[in-house]
Order: C-alpha cells, then sequence, then structure tokens
C-alpha cells in the first residue's frame, strides 16, 4: 500500500478502536446515566412526599397553630435538600437547629398564659439539651435521616462520578498504538488478504498496548464498583431512605406530643433555670380543645399499601435493578481487550490459531501475551509504551475513584467524609484528601 494509503487506513483503524471501545462501554455508560437519573428523581420526590405529608397530618392535627408555625418545618426541608443536592450542609447542625426552633415554639403554646421575650425563648432552647423535652425521639430521628441521607446522596453522587468516569476513561490518547492498529487489521487487505483476519492473541497484545493506562484503573474501579453495591444494599436495609423520609412526620408528631403529655414538668423546671415568665396581658389559659388537645390519631400505611413513588416504583426495586447492572461491571477495564478480540469482526477465533494473520502473513501467532496494565507492557512486541510516562488523565482518574470510593465508605457507617473533623485536617495538611489519613467524624 502507498504512504496515502497507509495514512488513511491508520484513521480509519482508529475510528474502528474507538467504536469497538463505544460499543462496549456503552453499557456502563447507559446504567450510570440511567440509575442516577432514576435514583435522584426518586429521592428527590421522597423528600417532597415528606413535607406534603407532614403539612397534610400537622394541618389537620394542630390547624392555625401549625399553618402559624409552617416556615419552621419548611426550612427543615429546604436544608434537608440542599443536603442531599450537594451543599455544605451538616446535618447533625440542621436538625438540632430545627429542635431548637421546636422546642420555643412548642413551650409557647403549652403555656399560652405567660409572655415570652426572645430572650426567654433562647434560654428554654439552651435547657433543652439537659431536660430532653422530646424524650428520646430527636436522638433517633438524627440516627435514621443522617445515616439515610448520607447514604442516598453517597449513592446519588457515586453514580454521577461512574458516569463521568466511563466518559473521561474512553477519550484517552490512543496515538501511539495506531500502527499496531492498523497493522493487524488492514495489512492482511494490503498483501491481498482483505478476509484474513488477526489472530487472537495477536490482537490481545494489540489491544493491551492500546489500553494499557485503563488497565491500570482495575483495582480503584473494582473498589468502587463493590463501594457503591453495600451502599445500595444499606439503602434496602438499616439506611431505608424511604422508611427515613416517611418517618419524619411521625417522629417529630411523636416528640410534641411527648412535650406537651410532660408540660408542667418541663415548665417547672425552665421556670426554675431561666425565672419566672411575665403572665400574658388579659390572656387566660387555653382550654384543652384550643390547644390541640383533640387531637385526631395520625393516619400511616402499613407496608402492604405504601405507595409507590417517583415514576411508579420504589426503593427495593430500584436498588435490585441496580445491584445486577454493577455485578458484570467488576473487571471491565482489563477484560475489555478480551472482550473486543472476542468480536469475530476485529480477530479470528481463538481455536483457529493456524488461519489467522500473525502480523507478517497467514500463520499461528508465537509471541505471548502481556499481562494487564503499563507495566506489564515493556515487552509488548506489538505496540511500543513509554511505561516511565504514564497519562496523566488517567492517575487523576485513580484518584477521582479513590476519593468517591472513601466517600461511599464511609457512608456505609453512616459517616459524612465532607464534615470531617477541621483540626485533624489542617494539623495534617491535607484539605479535601484528610479522610485518606481518618480524620474524626462530627
Amino acid at each position: 500500500c502507498s504512504s496515502q494509503m497507509e495514512e488513511t487506513l491508520a484513521l480509519q483503524s482508529e475510528r474502528d478502536f474507538l467504536r469497538a471501545i463505544e460499543e462496549n462501554s456503552q453499557f456502563l455508560l447507559t446504567t450510570f446515566t440511567q440509575r442516577h437519573r432514576r435514583f435522584d428523581e426518586f429521592f428527590r420526590e421522597l423528600i417532597d412526599l415528606s413535607e406534603k405529608s407532614m403539612n397534610q397530618m400537622f394541618t389537620k392535627t394542630y390547624g392555625r397553630l401549625f399553618t402559624q408555625n409552617a416556615h419552621v418545618f419548611q426550612e427543615l426541608f429546604v436544608e434537608l435538600r440542599r443536603y442531599y443536592s450537594g451543599g455544605s450542609v451538616s446535618l447533625s447542625e440542621v436538625l438540632s437547629d430545627f429542635w431548637s426552633r421546636l422546642v420555643e415554639r412548642v413551650f409557647s403554646l403549652v403555656n399560652p398564659q405567660y409572655q415570652f421575650s426572645e430572650d426567654y425563648l433562647e434560654c428554654v432552647s439552651k435547657h433543652a439539651e439537659q431536660l430532653q423535652p422530646f424524650g428520646d425521639v430527636p436522638r433517633k430521628l438524627r440516627v435514621q435521616v443522617s445515616r439515610a441521607f448520607i447514604a442516598a446522596r453517597a449513592l446519588s453522587q457515586g453514580l454521577a462520578t461512574g458516569r463521568d468516569i466511563v466518559n473521561k476513561a474512553t477519550k484517552v490518547s490512543y496515538s501511539e498504538c495506531v500502527r499496531g492498529l492498523m497493522r493487524q487489521w488492514y495489512c492482511p487487505l494490503c498483501r491481498g488478504m482483505p478476509s484474513l483476519r488477526p489472530c487472537h492473541s495477536l490482537c490481545l497484545n494489540v489491544m493491551k498496548g492500546c489500553l494499557a493506562n485503563q488497565g491500570d484503573l482495575d483495582t480503584e474501579w473494582n473498589n468502587f464498583i463493590d463501594a457503591l453495591y453495600q451502599v445500595s444494599e444499606k439503602l434496602e436495609g438499616p439506611f431505608n431512605m424511604e422508611l427515613a423520609a416517611d418517618s419524619i412526620s411521625v417522629k417529630v408528631s411523636e416528640a410534641i406530643m411527648h412535650m406537651q403529655e410532660n408540660s408542667v414538668s418541663i415548665s417547672t423546671k425552665v421556670f426554675q433555670g431561666c425565672g419566672n415568665p411575665r403572665p400574658a396581658p388579659g390572656r387566660s389559659k387555653r382550654s384543652p380543645k384550643e390547644s390541640g388537645g383533640n387531637r385526631r390519631p395520625f393516619r400511616t400505611y402499613s407496608p402492604e399499601e405504601k405507595p409507590t413513588t417517583a415514576a411508579g416504583t420504589n426503593l427495593d426495586r430500584l436498588v435490585t435493578e441496580l445491584k445486577e447492572r454493577l455485578r458484570p461491571m467488576r473487571g471491565f477495564w482489563v477484560s475489555l481487550p478480551h472482550t473486543i478480540c472476542n468480536d469475530e469482526k476485529m480477530a479470528a477465533d481463538v481455536t483457529n490459531e493456524d488461519r489467522c494473520w500473525n502480523g507478517q502473513t497467514r500463520g499461528r501467532y508465537l509471541p505471548d501475551v502481556t499481562g494487564d496494565g503499563l507495566v506489564s507492557q515493556i515487552n509488548n512486541p506489538e505496540v511500543e509504551v513509554d511505561i516511565a510516562r504514564p497519562d496523566v488523565r488517567t492517575r487523576q482518574l485513580i484518584m477521582e475513584l479513590r476519593v468517591v470510593t472513601n466517600k461511599l465508605r464511609h457512608a456505609q457507617s453512616g459517616q459524612d467524609m465532607d464534615f470531617m473533623d477541621s483540626e485533624c485536617c489542617l494539623s495534617h495538611g491535607l484539605g479535601e484528601y484528610s479522610i485518606l489519613i481518618g480524620c474524626t467524624v462530627h
């Protein structure tokens, strides 16, 4: 073939190769893109439904008393959405602030015969930690909501990161292996044997040389897939986002009832600590009916009648579908050369060792197949790979995988790596990578 023809065939070889990578990685890209969208829609709708459920329940139960104080509850859900969306929000602080504001409102409502200044209510709030006016409910809700929201956010971010990494990893430069690609696919054409396919082992050596950097992703990629799988299992088990979202209104109502039932002893202790409040001018104590004594029991769903949400699905179904798709993703990058070479359009069948193109003529391919990854290509007979110069973008992808895997692993134990102890991080001078040395968690 002429040099001009060689140039044309080199371009065609690169196109064929990129198309093969794109076709074989489509499953990954589609899975991460679609699963991220479905989980994201589902989690956002759960938060919306939780707020709607609380509004309906509390409007029905407390009427005007709730609507007058609705902003306290609205702020809680604004902050929960902001956290889920990736905002710099501490869930512990969000819930702590909510209970502080709520104790001030409920304390005023159960003591309508008194007039409380802002300073006095601040004093009430400060005594709340010691008095526990809501019983153990705030702690239970914090544990349940924190675990579920941390896991949900980590999974959603993990799926988005997986999509981005596949996009980047398939677009790494392949310029140094184009000659090897052309030699295996188009030299037979120039030798007058257009139907001869490259030997399977020849194809593997060319592909392992071309995909050497992607092969180095394997360990961190598998850790990442395992971490995604484990977080998804937590979400359908102890960190269930559906149950956590459903429980917010129920637990808050339990807390308010606990404070109402113990209002006399709580108020007495507050008056001892904060002083006697001023009587409200011209007000007598509210009747039980007026202060919400006629509460109707709350309606909750049994598991059988629980409605499906977010495009007619539920969390168990979403997690099961995701886990089925994650399993085959392990080892994807090191198996990619084999996947491409197993395609009959790309290479001869492994059983057809004597009737294939061996790089010189028709016949058996004798060199050994190289190992996976960059360093293993030192003796690759088909592609010259500079093992002393690792691809910078691939190294960045390895670091991205490590960071997201750490987030997912911490989420499995209910910890949010975005809120590591700042003193620890500063003392080690590692900033956002402090997670790698195990800082404490708030």
